[in-house]
């Protein structure tokens, strides 16, 4: 598809908020089996609020990311399922591009047609998500919802997850994931709450600082 016609059936789509409530105000009135095992509504959302909250990914249209981003969010504003629904996040990555000769760092979608969501999620929540305009539905077996593994959740940077190091300021370093992959560098700072870690590296025939988390770096014994 075109970039001007994709601009065009984009805006169409944020445009259309009231088709994205219509169909989320459907899948209200179609829930009915997950809360049948249930003495009432209190004991159900008692169910649900001991539930764990856990990452799944959606795909959506190509190129509709950050309308199925939008589109969802105006679904949790309207039906209140802020203590369902925690985080939206469309995949991104930084990556050096070449361009007349000169390298620059960029961002782009790392996983294009996917968004990624936490949510604590029972049956009830099926119609809102997958009616949402732009998403087509759950990433798993047969369009269930499957989590997201551990690694998934590390490597894409989705959880501050604690990770044990032995590193101090002026230690030499490799750097062992993103676009400076392969790199090799000095420790400047530390930060263990965060998790991060500054590098000088050389860049472009320059020293560059860079901030990675401290699963992005491994230290080389010297």
């Amino acid at each position: 598809m075109e970039e001007k016609d994709m601009g065009l059936e984009q805006n169409e789509t944020i445009n259309d908020v009231e088709k994205v409530v219509s169909d989320a105000e459907k899948s209200q009135d179609e829930v009915t089996d997950a809360t049948e095992e249930y003495d009432d509504e209190k004991a159900y959302k008692e169910f649900v609020d001991s539930l764990p909250a856990k990452w799944y990914a959606l795909h959506t249209f190509s190129g509709y990311e950050n309308v199925a981003k939008e589109n969802l969010e105006t679904v949790i504003e309207k039906f209140g399922l802020q203590d369902r629904i925690f985080d939206i996040v469309i995949p991104m990555e930084d990556v050096v591009e070449e361009k007349n000769g000169k390298k620059k760092l960029v961002q782009r979608k790392s996983m294009p047609s996917y968004i990624l969501v936490k949510i604590k999620y029972a049956d009830d929540l099926w119609h809102n998500i997958t009616r949402t305009r732009g998403i087509t539905g759950f990433v798993g077996p047969n369009g269930r919802p499957l989590p997201l593994k551990d690694e998934d959740i590390r490597r894409l940077h989705l959880e501050k997850i604690k990770v044990d190091v032995d590193l101090k300021v002026g230690d030499k370093v490799e750097i062992v994931d993103g676009p400076f992959n392969g790199q090799v560098g000095d420790v400047t700072s530390i930060d263990t709450e965060s998790g991060k870690v500054s590098v000088n590296i050389v860049f472009l025939n320059r020293e560059t600082p860079v901030e990675l988390e401290l699963s992005q770096v491994r230290r080389i014994n010297q």
